[in-house]
């Protein structure tokens, strides 16, 4: 999973998503089918589903929520599946639960085997703006500058008030204003060292030769998707 080409992976993922939200909200069964590639990508490139499933952890609730509200069913539907004793709602909370849980657990397997230096390659292989990509490997990249300046600015103020416990909500608005300032300022230093190393508004991606496999992985993949969502 790690040597293939990013952009057959980037593919995949991508196409994975699509067709997982396309099916229709009361079809479970064809939706369970596509769990076939999670368990594939999971177990070939050795991931951890609990990680999988504690990065979504946040997700949950709000699909949940989302299922619950959802429209009526159909007459049909209604009647069938009314027959079994089982609630509309429930089905399609069910159905959206379930896509959700596919598409973070694909994303994950994604980042999981693909840097994002490979990812934003891969991005400009199918030739997404420039621009776009430097902006996301840059967010990607100041992440871990903004969590320092934050873990600073709250080491000082424990320090400065041992006794306290957390921070008094009087002080979130300054705190926040100096984050963002120091974080502002930590910014045009990293700018300028870019620039100073030849920066001209572009990383320059390594390449990856294209092996056979890379090819027809994403092929052999997406014809599988296709063949479940529309023949099965």
């Amino acid at each position: 999973m790690n040597s293939l080409h990013p952009l057959g992976k980037l593919l995949i993922s991508v196409a994975y998503i699509f067709f997982v939200t396309s099916i229709h909200k009361y079809d479970i069964t064809r939706l369970i089918l596509f769990s076939i590639y999670l368990i594939f990508a999971y177990t070939i490139g050795e991931l951890s589903v609990r990680e999988g499933l504690y990065r979504m952890r946040l997700i949950l609730p709000l699909l949940i929520f989302a299922g619950i509200f959802n429209p009526f069913l159909d007459k049909e539907i209604l009647f069938y599946i009314g027959s079994l004793g089982i609630s509309g709602g429930v089905i399609s909370m069910i159905t959206m639960t379930i896509k959700g849980f596919y598409t973070v657990l694909a994303v994950y397997a994604l980042i999981a085997t693909t840097s994002i230096d490979d990812i934003c390659y891969a991005l400009r292989c199918i030739h997404v703006p420039k621009i776009l990509v430097t902006v996301i490997m840059l967010i990607y990249r100041y992440f871990d500058v903004m969590a320092g300046e934050a873990d600073r600015i709250t080491t000082a103020y424990m320090l400065r008030a041992p006794s306290q416990k957390g921070i008094h909500y009087k002080a979130w608005g300054t705190l926040v204003g100096q984050w963002l300032l120091r974080s502002m300022d930590r910014a045009e230093v990293v700018y300028e060292s870019m620039l100073l190393r030849g920066f001209k508004g572009e990383f320059a991606g390594r390449k990856r030769k294209t092996a056979p496999l890379d090819v027809i992985y994403p092929v052999v993949w997406v014809g599988i998707f296709a063949v479940i969502r529309y023949c099965v």
